[in-house]
């Protein structure tokens, strides 16, 4: 049986549901960033447990299968974009998400823009805004290895994006260092 659980997009998250199934006395064989693998059905009554505190903690259990489909997607770009080397940065997106998710790109993007109210392309966008953001903090790496990374065809096109998106240069977002990161979940 599969669970699948909104909001986990991180590895701090894996532990927070692992620590909650374990808590519950609910057997996993597998967690992934917004799955977690099941050897049986747990009863009722434990699910319903499950559900309420991982509401607490900001996580949300999914029933149907479009919000189910949407998950997968966000943490498919989330895995590409935040916790992948860069390799797959050069394939398309839309190969990606019909080859991990088993479903023709065209579906995936019209029932992500009726739930989300935004485009899979520009979630994307706000993705690599978000890890170009984290990256220029950190100071470690030059624009043009940070494009690189994040798969941008040129400095100038990660520009553009980020000047769109945040209202600032790249550069000018570096000197101010007050602008706070979002967390993931909120992008």
């Amino acid at each position: 049986m599969q669970l699948y659980i909104k909001n986990m997009v991180c590895d701090r998250c894996v532990l927070v549901v692992q620590q909650q199934l374990d808590k519950q006395g609910i057997a996993y064989t597998n967690i992934q960033l917004g799955e977690v693998e099941l050897p049986q059905v747990p009863p009722e009554d434990q699910l319903q447990s499950l559900r309420t505190s991982l509401q607490s903690l900001g996580f949300e259990l999914l029933d149907n299968k479009k919000s189910t489909t949407v998950e997968k997607i966000k943490n498919t770009i989330i895995q590409l974009i935040h916790h992948s080397d860069g390799e797959e940065a050069v394939k398309k997106l839309s190969v990606i998400l019909e080859e991990k998710l088993q479903l023709d790109y065209h579906y995936l993007t019209t029932l992500f823009s009726s739930v989300e109210g935004v485009t899979i392309e520009k979630y994307a966008i706000l993705q690599r805004v978000e890890k170009a953001k984290e990256l220029l903090m950190y100071d470690e790496l030059s624009l043009g290895q940070i494009a690189d990374q994040l798969g941008y065809s040129s400095v100038q096109h990660l520009s553009q994006q980020f000047k769109k998106i945040t209202g600032l240069t790249p550069s000018h977002f570096k000197q101010l260092r007050e602008n706070k990161r979002k967390p993931l979940d909120k992008v």
